[in-house]
């Protein structure tokens, strides 16, 4: 239960009445009425006010300390001056596609369609020889690796050769209709090989020792396309060792 507490009163100064200040009615509303449009000609300056408001920040600007300062005149900006316009190189050649689907002649059949059950020694060399080239030596041939790059949930085959201390060359074998197929070769300076969501990323050096440019192929349903071509931070560079290892 709740307590009322006793109604308290101020007391009053001496002489002063309980009544109220207005002795009539009438006498309050109109004092009221004069308070009231005293207050009126104040209200109708504000919208004056805040126009002076904003003229003085006109005059003296909302810039920082320092200021607004001008640079100067803003450059030309001209169009890039082509060189040759009329001349443009040949597309390339079957054989200079990197992707083109290659079938690698006197291999067995796989009627399995994993390259789990092919031999990849023999795949790779009756490839090189193929294309008229001397099949590598053993010792400069990194160890197979077998992952699935086309997504048909079946390994294909990944090798790599050095050819020389610096450049390598990489050659990837899926199987096509029962058909050992070549569908990708790329030759140059392998500082990586990764593989990631189905992605195949090739790491390049660059002019610049501080980046890498990352080649990024995926296999779209027909052949192996480059999805993308960006700049990465360089890692430890690989130095290809004679006699294998992974790329």
């Amino acid at each position: 239960m709740r307590r009322l507490r006793p109604r308290t009163t101020l007391p009053l100064p001496r002489g002063a009445s309980t009544r109220s200040a207005c002795p009539t009615r009438s006498a309050c509303s109109t004092n009221s009425a004069r308070s009231t449009h005293s207050l009126l000609p104040s209200l109708s300056l504000l919208p004056f006010l805040a126009s002076l408001a904003c003229l003085a920040l006109l005059t003296t600007g909302c810039a920082d300390v320092e200021g607004l300062q001008s640079e100067g005149r803003a450059r030309d900006v001209d169009a890039p001056l082509v060189l040759w316009p009329d001349y443009s190189p040949a597309p390339p050649r079957r054989d200079e596609n990197p992707a083109a689907l290659v079938p690698v002649p006197h291999v067995p059949r796989v009627p399995s369609g994993s390259m789990a059950d092919a031999n990849p020694l023999a795949v790779l060399d009756a490839d090189i020889a193929a294309q008229g080239r001397t099949p590598p030596a053993a010792k400069s041939v990194r160890r197979p690796e077998l992952h699935d790059v086309t997504g048909d949930g079946k390994p294909d085959l990944l090798m790599a050769v050095n050819l020389d201390p610096r450049n390598s060359e990489l050659r990837v074998y899926s199987v096509r209709d029962s058909v050992v197929t070549r569908v990708l070769v790329l030759r140059g300076v392998l500082a990586g090989v990764e593989l990631a969501a189905g992605h195949l990323a090739i790491r390049e050096p660059t002019k610049d020792p501080r980046y890498v440019s990352v080649i990024d192929y995926l296999w779209d349903g027909d052949s192996m396309s480059l999805w993308n071509l960006t700049l990465d931070d360089a890692r430890t560079a690989q130095t290809p060792q004679a006699g294998g290892g992974s790329p």
